[in-house]
């Protein structure tokens, strides 16, 4: 039983893609994104464990500090941890970190022993809509809804254009198109900061394709391109000139760009009937196959610092 500590790229991701389910983006795990959690400030492990049972596996971990000096590790959509291979990190976290202060793990699971872990509020989509790419573009057109497919006609007949978006003044624009989408729908944005950071990574990852009408953007995505699947992370639209349809078009030009690039699925990233009403039925719309997760977990290493964490979570919102 071993726990290494990786600090070059070589490798790690083509050992992620090649552990992904059919139809699955785990780019939670990836290189790109741990770099990307650094330039948020964050510390990141990149680790290597083999357990009992000769199963080799890689993680990426971030940590989150709390008061006191304590911390805990967070795992994004791990490809699998056991429990052996927990147990090895809690074993040997003095040795890789250089001090011990971490009084719990959480983790977005897709599989693995839960015994032991609390299921607690979802830090990422535990329901996801994917399309299939390996269709043709026909065949994935038909599969629409068919008011999804009159309005991508509609976008055409209005001249609604679409582009791939690169540098500040893209940027600010799609800020400013995700203000006005998150005031309308009523969700919570993070800083600008996080945005131009993710959109300052490697533009083979991250980056945006936007839809124009007459000379005004209208709407925009933040894609994430990994693996073998293109996933629609962000998004937004004004609230001027609906009547177009720009995010139908939008979609159906993403959809058709991934396929020309040689991804086999499109992932829409989220939806939720009760909390999304309205952006799930859109998601819909464009066909594709209903996915769940099973959510977030934690996994308490000391009762009593956990139970003070939860106190504090809920009473005075500290962290």
């Amino acid at each position: 039983m071993f726990i290494e500590r990786i600090f070059e790229k070589d490798g790690w991701d083509d050992y992620i893609v090649s552990k992904i389910p059919e139809g699955g983006s785990e780019f939670l795990q990836s290189w790109q994104w741990g770099a990307f959690q650094k330039r948020l400030g964050h510390k990141t492990y990149f680790l290597k464990t083999k357990d009992c049972q000769d199963m080799i596996n890689r993680v990426l971990f971030i940590e989150h500090g709390l008061p006191f000096g304590k911390c805990y590790l967070y795992s994004p959509r791990p490809v699998f941890l056991s429990h052996d291979q927990v147990k090895i990190l809690i074993d040997n976290w003095g040795e890789i970190s250089g001090k011990r202060k971490i009084i719990f793990i959480r983790g977005d699971f897709r599989n693995g022993d839960m015994e032991g872990f609390r299921k607690v509020s979802d830090l990422q989509p535990v329901k996801t809509i994917i399309l299939d790419l390996g269709k043709s573009e026909e065949e994935i057109f038909s599969g629409m809804h068919q008011k999804t497919r009159y309005n991508i006609r509609l976008a055409r007949r209005y001249g609604v254009e679409v582009f791939p978006g690169e540098g500040k003044e893209y940027q600010e624009i799609f800020f400013d198109l995700l203000r006005q989408t998150a005031e309308r729908d009523k969700f919570r944005i993070y800083p600008k900061d996080y945005y131009v950071k993710l959109l300052n990574m490697d533009p083979a990852f991250s980056r945006l394709h936007l839809a124009k009408y007459q000379n005004k953007i209208l709407a925009a995505h933040l894609m994430i391109f990994f693996g073998k699947t293109v996933t629609y992370l962000h998004g937004a639209s004004s609230r001027e000139n609906r009547e177009v349809m720009a995010p139908y078009a939008l979609h159906w030009e993403c959809i058709k760009e991934a396929r020309r690039l040689g991804f086999r699925f499109y992932d829409f990233w989220g939806v939720d009937e009760k909390k999304w009403p309205g952006l799930t039925r859109f998601k819909k719309g464009f066909g594709g196959q209903l996915v769940d997760y099973p959510g977030t977990f934690d996994l308490p290493l000391s009762r009593p610092w956990y139970f003070l964490y939860k106190i504090g979570k809920l009473c005075f919102r500290l962290f």
